[in-house]
């Protein structure tokens, strides 16, 4: 395994200690501010002393397999709200409503795990209910944003030969215009019901949560003969997580503790791009 540490420059006590603490046999510099300790052993020290002090100087760390590129892999998945952009589309939906306080803490009750997905969605889009379907546009032309280092994560993957695909609980007015607009191959979201230009508070059909979300990532893979170490997932709630457990490599981009604690790779302070700095083109 290589151990790569990111996102800012790493002291040289830290530096040394990391190498001791691992058994690395070499550093290799790649990027500014990226470093590769090559043929690094994960220790109870490393674990119990180090990560505290990385993640005191806000840097990312991640134990890869060495030699592995992006190449190696066949399909990279994303989560929408919070990963690929930067927002929760149906908490801006509900500012324009008057009530983003009251859907937001519902938002991060479910990101945490803490009230059932589909439970929690029903909540908010009840809150929704008679808002003018006109704010759709507005929400994506005023206020959505993709999330730093997404652009260049995904065209580098695209570029890889890896097909892409968007798995949201979100809505489907967001992921097929992100989807169209980047390129993406697969999306799948909630479907938002609308009647006389209004939001009812409801979605068309099944709600899209957590086992949709990885049931979805099952079929893509199957369909596209790919193996499961070829598959990367990228996340950052608990809806996430039996998605990302369908991966190879799952990614808790800026994500919460019990996100972080089950994925292979947390990206806390770098962006999305931080993932080629581990498996390079």
């Amino acid at each position: 395994m290589d151990l790569v540490i990111q996102g800012g420059a790493l002291p040289t006590f830290l530096l040394d200690r990391c190498i001791a603490a691992t058994s690395a046999r070499s550093v290799l510099p790649q990027p500014p501010q990226v470093l590769r300790l090559c043929e690094a052993t994960r220790t109870a020290e490393f674990d119990c002393e180090l990560i505290p002090l990385l993640e005191n100087e806000r840097l990312d760390w991640a134990f890869v397999e060495s030699g592995r590129k992006l190449t190696d892999f066949g399909l990279i998945a994303f989560d929408m709200d919070s990963t690929l952009i930067t927002i929760e589309c149906i908490d801006e939906l509900a500012d324009f409503a008057g009530k983003k306080a009251e859907v937001s803490a519902v938002t991060e009750a479910a990101m945490r795990g803490e009230i059932d997905y589909r439970e929690s969605l029903r909540r908010r889009l009840s809150l929704l209910a008679g808002l003018d379907a006109r704010v759709l546009a507005r929400v994506f032309g005023e206020r959505l944003l993709l999330s730093p280092g997404a652009r260049e994560l995904l065209e580098a993957a695209q570029r890889a030969g890896l097909r892409s695909a968007i798995l949201s609980g979100g809505f489907t007015y967001f992921t097929e215009r992100l989807r169209i607009e980047l390129g993406f191959d697969f999306a799948t979201s909630n479907e938002l019901e609308i009647s006389g230009g209004k939001l009812t508070g409801r979605v068309v059909g099944d709600i899209i949560d957590a086992q949709a979300k990885a049931d979805h990532l099952v079929r893509l893979r199957d369909q596209l003969g790919l193996q499961q170490a070829q598959i990367i997932a990228v996340g950052d709630g608990a809806n996430d997580l039996l998605m990302m457990a369908q991966a190879g490599v799952s990614v808790a981009f800026h994500a919460k503790p019990a996100t972080r604690a089950k994925a292979s790779v947390s990206l806390n302070y770098t962006g999305l791009d931080g993932l080629l700095n581990l498996f390079p083109v």
